[in-house]
């Protein structure tokens, strides 16, 4: 199989989990209009599942070391299984939350939070699990990203039209979320062999390990997206039957939008290998600010907003950069 061989290229991989996680929501937006989320969310979980089946049978195929992909399934135990689809359905459960935060709170408030106590907590878990780097600049470094968040958020909220009572319920789900989406990783990363060149007998590869946090993903969205669909937290229910008159567009989009999801998270758990999980997760989830660049350069989220916003956005990208330095350099 495929495996990554030095800490820069292993930074290069968790940038791309990055700009990966920060644009996969695009493809909602590319999307018809009407698509309602929790429909989308099928052909995204499928996306996802595709695509680390194909890493499985392509990179995680190929080349002499660590253990082949089918012959690492088929030797793994069910406890190293379990932990990685466990990760998935934390995931899952997460990401659902974080979405359910968004539609009660707003965007500007529910992401900053879930994403923000996710990188903060997530990073925490995983470099107890394993302490691999510098603590002072790996924290520091997530402190910079953190503000470039916080950031975020403020200059969100002085772009909108009209000031909104903030819903205690959404900010309470999107904590909720963060918390969740903080574990998921490290139990993901507990079902792998540590050292991707030395197979161990039961324990996953990272191609196996993605497989089978797919499989997680998508047994757990049978529960919580049909739950979803019928008890929305916003908006009208909507049933299986809305879902097979969607178009041909709005399918493939759903499915782009879970396989560059995916090929973040691929990139990132074989990253974590040379880089630790820490730093790996914590490089990945910098991705919030991606989404605001997005926001800024090609969707014009802020074209209308206050004077001075310009100079607040600036300062979100300048603590973002120097936080993702610090993270690359604690190494």
């Amino acid at each position: 199989m495929f495996i990554i061989q030095t800490y820069p290229t292993a930074v290069a991989f968790c940038l791309v989990t990055m700009l990966c996680w920060g644009s996969w929501a695009n493809t909602q937006k590319l999307a018809a209009q009407q698509w309602r989320f929790e429909l989308f969310y099928w052909d995204y979980v499928l996306g996802i599942v595709l695509t680390a089946l194909l890493f499985g049978l392509t990179l995680g195929s190929t080349g002499d070391a660590g253990r082949g992909f089918l012959t690492d399934l088929r030797q793994a135990d069910m406890a190293s299984v379990g932990q990685a689809m466990l990760g998935g359905i934390i995931f899952n459960a997460a990401n659902i939350l974080l979405v359910a935060a968004i539609a009660i709170a707003g965007m500007s408030v529910a992401f900053p939070v879930g994403i923000g106590i996710a990188l903060v907590w997530g990073v925490l878990v995983n470099y107890w699990d394993n302490p691999l780097g510098d603590s002072g600049r790996l924290f520091l470094g997530v402190g910079l990203v953190v503000v470039a968040i916080l950031l975020n958020a403020f200059a969100y909220r002085r772009a909108a039209a009209q000031a909104q009572k903030v819903s205690s319920r959404g900010l309470v789900l999107a904590v909720v979320a963060g918390l969740l989406m903080g574990f998921f990783y490290k139990y993901v990363a507990a079902s792998m062999f540590p050292d991707f060149t030395v197979p161990e007998a039961g324990k996953l590869s990272p191609y196996s390990a993605v497989f089978c946090f797919a499989g997680g993903v998508l047994l757990s969205n049978f529960l919580f997206n049909t739950l979803l669909m019928r008890r929305p937290f916003s908006g009208a229910p909507v049933s299986y039957a809305d879902y097979f008159r969607g178009s041909a567009r709005s399918h493939l989009m759903g499915v782009l939008g879970g396989a560059i999801w995916c090929v973040g998270m691929a990139f990132s758990i074989l990253a974590s290998g040379k880089a630790g999980p820490a730093i790996s997760y914590g490089l990945g989830q910098g991705a919030t600010v991606v989404a605001a660049i997005w926001g800024i350069a090609i969707w014009k989220e802020f074209r209308n907003a206050p004077k001075g916003t310009p100079l607040i956005l600036n300062g979100m990208l300048a603590c973002y950069l120097a936080g993702l330095m610090l993270i690359i350099a604690a190494h």
